[in-house]
């Protein structure tokens, strides 16, 4: 899991282009200032002779890059009964075997209808959404109608390339119809923050700009193979042509998931935070020999597979036999470390791995089975609409990113409640249904009279019952024969309502904002 504040803060520091709300260039009118979104895109510089000599060489696989077009349709985390106004984006895809084409996630997030259009064709065809992978921004489609797939050679894949390989990028990006291309080198291989996942994988950095449009867009190498997919870009006052690419490595282990489960299961994880061992005073401590390295557990996620067999302070040797640096790297080809949550990323959810602990100056040796983490504050709504309920005008739902960005906008993570926000980056979840539960707002009516200011507060208790989610909120709520309806609210407030009087006040709050139930459909069942 490592460290997030440091994420934020880097994040901070370098206005990255890399919000991942709305900035998807709903139209070829935004171009974007921030990340490419939905629509995120590539424009690299030209390079003489060897520009040409790529794009000689990649030409027969241009025919496969196709331009995606999709309507979104997002849902409302503030007023979580409804949606959002549509809006329409594009993006770039490209056709893989098996009938197949791949894009970004974030190219078909919240999608209601996808349509493909092939290079120099004026036609535009229904697509399907296989999977989407949120976790490395990958999304998986394909056209029933078979002339979509008539003349066209899918792409083949090539290897992770080297540093300063050459690479060329294609596709759709904002500013004209027809089909781009542009060059760079690879300047960087490293794991990198995945803006539309929250997560860190293996990606390429190029010295190419991305804009809006280019998203989901192959680069080719110079055999014409397609090394990587684009998928953000920073943008810095400091910086200037820097492109993201996500690489075949982890494009093979989306397609081998879908294709060996018939869904994306996700990329696994150790549930763990760690610290670095790299002071010697500590290796001393902790009983290390002057030949062991390591990195040592602060602490363990308790819904994960690893609670079982981990303790803090637990020193990690190594993981499938690959040893572990103090700085928490581990050998990556020739002269090259990288971080070892890569060796993690390249398992699927559900294999077990061995690991080798130092505990109390004893080496353990554990055989794990890896999950995926899931967070107390999840990163991503996965295409659900969010859950509510409302009783009396207070209206709970559940707190996410894409609810805290719906609240307080791309900032919010210097906008939101102190409290909220230090949830977000370091509570973990203490039982797999945990969810955190807000007063999100209050419908004001005569019936809550002197709680209207009560806004994005967490419920504690309810009744003296410790509140786990929403969904046992609504139902001690529903069920409730006392003669009041007492809330404990986060800072030691309460809210106190006359139960009969609540429960009939509820019809006409509901008439009077045009809400169809007091409950999100999850609840119900």
């Amino acid at each position: 899991m490592g460290d997030n504040t440091r994420k934020s803060k880097r994040r901070r520091k370098s206005k990255t282009s890399e919000t991942l709300d709305d900035d998807s260039s709903p139209s070829a009118t935004a171009a974007a200032s921030s990340f490419d979104h939905r629509n995120g895109a590539h424009s690299l510089a030209l390079r003489d002779p060897v520009s040409h000599v790529i794009s000689a060489r990649v030409m027969p696989a241009m025919d496969a890059v196709v331009k995606v077009f999709c309507v979104h349709t997002e849902p409302n985390f503030s007023l979580p009964w409804q949606r959002k106004r549509q809006f329409s984006s594009s993006s770039s895809g490209f056709i893989i075997s098996g009938r197949r084409v791949l894009t970004n996630a974030h190219s078909v997030e919240h999608f209601t209808q996808v349509k493909l259009k092939k290079r120099g064709s004026d036609t535009k065809f229904l697509a399907t959404v296989l999977s989407i992978g949120i976790e490395c921004d990958i999304a998986l489609l394909t056209v029933s109608d078979d002339e979509f797939w008539e003349g066209v050679s899918p792409v083949e894949f090539g290897e992770l390339p080297a540093l300063q390989d050459a690479v060329t990028v294609v596709g759709y990006p904002i500013g004209g119809d027809t089909i781009s291309v542009t060059s760079g080198v690879v300047s960087r291989i490293e794991i990198l923050s995945y803006v539309h996942g929250s997560t860190e994988l293996l990606g390429l950095q190029i010295d190419a700009a991305i804009n809006s449009g280019n998203s989901g867009g192959p680069a080719f190498n110079d055999k014409g193979n397609c090394v990587g997919i684009a998928f953000q870009s920073l943008k810095h006052e400091d910086a200037e042509n820097i492109g993201y690419v996500i690489p075949t490595p982890v494009i093979m282990h989306f397609i081998q998931d879908y294709e060996k489960n018939g869904a994306y299961t996700g990329f696994p994880i150790l549930g763990v935070e760690w610290q670095k061992m790299e002071n010697p005073d500590l290796r001393l401590a902790m009983g290390m020999k002057s030949d062991q390295k390591g990195v040592r557990v602060r602490r363990i996620d308790p819904t994960a597979p690893e609670s079982k067999v981990l303790q803090p302070s637990d020193v990690i040797l190594s993981f499938v036999g690959v040893d572990i640096a103090n700085d928490g790297t581990v050998p990556f080809r020739h002269g090259e470390r990288i971080g070892f949550s890569y060796l993690i990323s390249q398992k699927y959810t559900g294999d077990k791995a061995e690991i080798k602990v130092l505990r109390n100056s004893t080496i353990h040796t554990f055989n794990i089975k890896l999950g995926t983490h899931r967070r107390l504050i999840p990163a991503h709504s996965k295409g659900r609409p969010p859950s509510y309920y409302i009783v009396a005008g207070f209206v709970f739902t559940t707190v996410s990113v894409p609810y805290l960005r719906s609240e307080y906008g791309k900032e919010y993570e210097y906008e939101a409640p102190v409290k909220l926000l230090d949830k977000l980056l370091h509570s973990m979840p203490q039982s797999k249904d945990e969810e955190l539960v807000v007063v999100s707002q209050v419908l004001v009516a005569d019936i809550n009279i002197g709680y209207e200011e009560i806004v994005n507060t967490q419920v504690l208790g309810f009744n003296g019952n410790p509140v786990r989610n929403l969904k046992s909120l609504a139902n001690l709520v529903e069920s409730c024969n006392d003669e009041f309806l007492k809330f404990d609210l986060d800072y030691d407030q309460i809210v106190v309502l006359r139960t009969e009087t609540a429960k009939a006040a509820t019809v006409d709050i509901l008439e009077t904002h045009c809400i169809p139930s007091a409950m999100s459909d999850d609840l119900k069942t």
